[in-house]
C-alpha cells in the first residue's frame, strides 16, 4: 500500500466523521450533508488546495464554514452543498490574495457579515466585490480598519 495514499484516506475518514457530526448542529437550521455530499466537498477541498498551491494540516476550514454559515437566511437545503463548496473555494483563494495576513476566523467573520449583509446570499458578489476590496485593503496594510470603513469596500 502506498503510504501517501494511506495518509490521505485516513485524514479523509476523520474529516468525513467530523462533517457527519456537524449535521447534529446544522439540523436545527434544516441543513444536513449526505455522506456523498460530504465526500464531494472533501474531494473539492483537495482539488482547491492543489489549484491554490496550498498545504493544510488537520480538518481544514470546512467545519468552521459550516458552523459560521449554517444560520444564514440565504442558505437552505437545496443550495447547501453548492454554497459550501463555493465558500470553501473563495476562502482559500482569498487566503492567498490577502497574503495569509488575515487569520482564518477573521476572514470567515468578514465573509459571513458580507454574505448575510450587502451580498444578500450571492457568493458571486461576495467573491468579486466584497472580498476583492477586502483583499486590496489587506495588501495595502489597511486590514485593521475594514470594520470602520465597510462602505468603501
Amino acid at each position: 500500500m502506498d503510504n501517501e495514499k494511506w495518509l490521505v484516506n485516513k485524514e479523509d475518514n476523520a474529516s468525513l466523521a467530523r462533517l457527519n457530526a456537524a449535521n447534529e448542529y446544522t439540523g436545527r437550521f434544516g441543513l444536513k450533508l449526505s455522506e456523498e455530499d460530504a465526500a464531494l466537498l472533501l474531494k473539492e477541498r483537495t482539488n482547491i488546495l492543489k489549484k491554490q498551491e496550498r498545504v493544510e494540516f488537520g480538518e481544514g476550514i470546512l467545519p468552521k464554514l459550516i458552523f459560521a454559515f449554517c444560520d444564514s437566511p440565504y442558505i437552505y437545503q437545496d443550495n447547501y452543498t453548492d454554497t459550501l463548496g463555493r465558500l470553501q473555494e473563495i476562502f482559500y483563494s482569498y487566503k492567498n490574495d490577502t497574503l495569509d495576513e488575515i487569520p482564518d476566523d477573521e476572514l470567515i467573520e468578514f465573509m459571513k457579515e458580507q454574505f448575510d449583509g450587502p451580498c444578500q446570499g450571492s457568493v458571486d458578489y461576495l467573491e468579486d466585490t466584497a472580498l476583492e476590496g477586502f483583499a486590496r485593503k489587506t495588501r495595502s496594510g489597511f486590514h485593521d480598519n475594514w470594520e470602520e470603513d465597510d462602505d468603501e469596500i
